[in-house]
């Protein structure tokens, strides 16, 4: 899709608005310092419910957190005043567009809009562990080649490539919005993901808070939830985060898969140092906050080396991770044609493979998918993850030969 283009002039910062209001979702506002991360590691009580914090034996060595991005230069905001301003998909008027004048937002958009609703049911046939999703941004400014939810952007109009790290959507009213579904009489309490089709502490939301405060809605309302992220920006809000992970009602993961310098600059070029996601995953537990750790995707010939897989095994248990879990890579939609695109140029040598493994399904053969699984379990690590649950349910159920046809009913 054509970029669009305007003047961009400078916009002073204002002081700070209520939270997320519609009436002041258009004003610029000075970001609040986060909470100074706590480094300790403190012995761990037990936590009600069925997953558990595990200690961490051990205190990591220090990371340098090459690409972790809390904080955003808001003074130098800038509003792009003749950008077309269209009405998006599922909101409820023309956008605000925005730019900063920062290194993490180069050539970035960001799209603020009021959003008609928050909460989106899971269809009845997943077999996803959760029934309701909420996304407060749509597209990921963390730019991984290999991203599911590419071809959601066009929903909106905008191209899956390019468009999805560069052109992103940010609902300043999700909040209100959650707080109001919440409140429905016929709202059952049923668990909540956040993390789904975008990361929900991409750079940026340093500044918006907005998935702060749909944790705080969530956690106000006992609604049980789980939180999917690269960023160590979740440590932010542990304040919210502990007293829900106590009475059982939090639980995290953070997607780690690879280590290995080369593969994850490559894959995921604007991401946090995995080793930063690890201490993450150590400091949660050790806050008693049950953190597992996502190993996905893997991708043939990239970072399924089982000697890398191993090494981020190692990493994750003396981190204390609750559970482990991960996939081979899924190709579908739009995000089958970004891949391969970047595979012509980053490694043409594995574009034939990928051609035949992807031949036919957006998943890799049965006999791969098992030989994947087999990277990630060995006795006395983590336990499989519910993602791993689910997806292995999907894969039997994907091999189960089909039934005699039904009898059609004449009356």
């Amino acid at each position: 899709m054509p970029s669009r283009t305007g003047a961009v002039l400078p916009c002073s910062p204002s002081p700070p608005p209520p939270p997320h209001a519609a009436s002041a979702s258009a004003q610029a506002a000075a970001a609040s310092p986060a909470p100074a991360r706590a480094h300790g590691r403190s012995r761990v009580a037990a936590v009600p419910g069925a997953l558990m914090a595990r200690r961490v034996p051990e205190p990591s060595g220090a990371v340098n957190r090459v690409c972790e991005h809390v904080f955003v230069r808001w003074s130098a905001l800038r509003l792009d005043v003749d950008a077309a301003r269209p009405t998006l998909p599922g909101t409820l008027d023309d956008a605000v567009v925005r730019r900063f004048d920062a290194p993490e937002a180069l050539d970035t958009r960001f799209h603020e809009v009021r959003a008609r609703s928050a909460l989106n049911r899971v269809p009845a046939g997943s077999r996803m562990p959760f029934r309701w999703t909420v996304n407060p941004y749509r597209g990921c400014a963390h730019a991984c080649v290999y991203c599911f939810a590419r071809p959601t952007h066009t929903y909106l109009g905008f191209d899956a490539g390019r468009d999805f790290d560069r052109e992103i959507v940010v609902k300043v009213n999700v909040p209100e919005l959650v707080r109001a579904e919440l409140a429905r009489p016929s709202w059952a309490r049923e668990h909540v993901a956040l993390g789904t089709n975008t990361d929900p502490y991409q750079w940026v939301e340093g500044r918006y808070r907005l998935t702060r405060d749909v944790l705080a809605a969530l956690g106000a309302s006992r609604t049980p939830c789980s939180v999917l992220t690269k960023s160590p920006l979740v440590l932010r809000d542990l304040d919210l985060l502990a007293p829900m992970a106590a009475d059982g009602r939090f639980s995290a993961n953070l997607s780690v898969p690879t280590l290995d310098e080369r593969a994850w600059r490559a894959t995921e070029p604007r991401t946090p140092n995995p080793r930063a996601r690890l201490e993450a995953i150590a400091a949660l537990n050790a806050a008693g906050v049950p953190c597992g750790i996502l190993v996905a995707p893997l991708m043939p010939g990239i970072n399924d080396d089982p000697r890398q897989v191993e090494a981020i095994l190692d990493a994750a248990t003396a981190a204390g991770a609750v559970s482990v879990g991960g996939i081979a890579l899924y190709l579908r939609g739009e995000t089958r044609g970004v891949f391969l695109d970047w595979l012509r140029t980053a490694r043409p040598d594995l574009v034939d493979r990928y051609e035949e493994l992807y031949a036919r399904s957006a998943h890799v053969p049965e006999v791969e998918q098992r030989r994947v699984a087999g990277l990630l379990h060995r006795p006395g690590g983590p336990p499989p993850s519910r993602f791993d649950e689910a997806a292995r349910a999907a894969r039997a159920e994907r091999a189960r030969p089909a039934g005699p046809p039904a009898q059609i009913a004449l009356f």
